[in-house]
């Protein structure tokens, strides 16, 4: 495997985290407003927290693209940010 294919290969392993990590931030604004948080801090909290969730389901199922991993990313990127908005002081 050449070094190319490997960068590739790393990129599509941590693409769906980084996309949710996009996702998120803007997802809690629009459904709980401006949180407290910076933006990009709460954009790299979900990238970090995504892709350990991948790792850990890459370890946990041997290998990765598992439903059960990605149901996971979602869970744990959606908890983030209610974490980080304060969701449970909240009206």
């Amino acid at each position: 495997m050449t070094f190319g294919l490997l960068v590739l290969h790393l990129w599509g392993f941590v693409l769906p985290a980084l996309a949710m990590a996009l996702f998120m931030p803007w997802a809690g604004r629009w459904v709980m407003g401006p949180g407290p948080r910076p933006m990009r801090r709460r954009m790299a909290v979900h990238a970090v927290g995504g892709v350990l969730v991948l790792v850990a389901g890459l370890w946990w199922h041997g290998q990765d693209g598992k439903m059960s991993t990605y149901i996971a990313l979602v869970l744990v990127t959606a908890t983030l940010e209610w974490f980080m908005h304060r969701g449970w002081a909240r009206r």
